[in-house]
């Protein structure tokens, strides 16, 4: 084909069509309904953390306060209402990156390459890397901006319950350790890029949404498995005198026996009657006490940053994998149009 006949989106690229408006219209329904989630959520956490906390710790501080020498009126239903509301609005944001997995693998990419959109936009003078860079950066800075604000306001509403509330949840607790942190928003990424991933090799919308669906909740067994090994944890000796582990508050790592010669072994069973008998049968053991090892809370931010960093490490591979893929369905959709030239 010569310059003379070549189409005009190829020989001049001020036509080419405008990719990152191309993508908005295309996605505007899913930008409407992830920023009137993000929104939503906003809402609810100041909700939270303003009067609803307010009222539980006031319910708290009559409950406490009761000599229980006769009825004790106290405010019950704002301490459930706490606990409910909380409860739900931090499962809903551990279930962001799920939602954001399954639309990437779905509509993203797994949906444009079965309708032929991708391959129609690829002759239209926009490059099959320059198509991918922008589904992936686009979605992204709106995913990390809506996730970030509503991890700063979770974590927000909690440090506001937290030592006025009795019942607010540890910052160890699974759920709330994650949507307190940047691990949610690095997990989101990689929710995107994984199903971006999933929805160029599948080429399906439906089977990748259950492909990416999947593969973030494998990054995600594997971010909390790796977690407490991420950071050095710290150890607590005690005496046999309890006849069990001394308590802790903290991720826990390792617990057990301390030998007399300084070793450390599985906590074993025991089916004395009493504590003071299971520690005389650890004695008989050669055990001289206990030892835990653990995350205090102040290993909050380097578990939280060293567990943030391997999540966004695997959001990387996942784009550089999908990249490759996309490099070799742009090659045989080249082989195929020469063949059949």
């Amino acid at each position: 084909m010569s310059a003379a006949t070549a189409p005009a989106a190829v020989r001049n690229p001020a036509a080419r069509p405008r990719t990152a408006r191309w993508l908005l219209r295309l996605h505007r329904p899913a930008l409407v309904v992830w920023t009137g989630l993000a929104v939503l959520g906003a809402a609810l956490l100041l909700w939270l953390a303003g009067p609803l906390t307010d009222a539980a710790a006031e319910g708290w501080r009559q409950y406490n306060a009761c000599e229980w020498s006769e009825k004790c009126p106290y405010a019950q239903d704002a301490i459930l209402r706490y606990k409910d509301v909380y409860n739900y609005l931090t499962l809903s944001l551990a279930a962001l990156p799920f939602l954001v997995a399954a639309w990437a693998g779905a509509a993203l990419t797994g949906r444009e390459l079965e309708s032929g959109t991708a391959r129609l936009a690829w002759t239209q003078g926009i490059t099959p890397v320059r198509w991918l860079a922008t589904r992936l950066a686009l979605p992204a800075a709106a995913v990390a901006a809506g996730t970030s604000l509503l991890v700063f306001l979770h974590r927000r509403a909690w440090s506001a319950a937290d030592g006025r509330v009795d019942t607010v949840k540890s910052w160890a607790d699974f759920w709330t350790f994650h949507t307190n942190g940047p691990t949610t928003v690095a997990l989101a990424l990689a929710a995107l890029a994984g199903g971006a991933l999933t929805g160029l090799a599948l080429g399906r919308a439906l089977p990748a949404l259950a492909v990416s669906v999947g593969l973030t909740a494998g990054v995600w067994g594997l971010a909390q498995w790796l977690m407490p090994h991420l950071w050095p944890p710290v150890t607590r000796v005690t005496g046999l005198e309890r006849g069990y582990a001394a308590p802790y508050s903290g991720v826990e790592v390792a617990r057990g026996l301390v030998t007399r010669g300084g070793g450390h072994i599985p906590e074993p069973e025991c089916y004395a009657a009493t504590t003071e008998g299971c520690a005389r049968a650890f004695r008989e053991q050669g055990a001289v006490g206990w030892f835990h090892t653990y995350h205090p809370a102040s290993h909050y931010w380097p578990l939280q940053l060293t567990t943030s960093a391997l999540v966004l490490a695997l959001a990387a591979v996942f784009a550089l994998a999908a990249f490759r893929v996309l490099g070799r369905l742009a090659g045989s959709s080249r082989a195929g149009k020469a063949a059949a030239a």
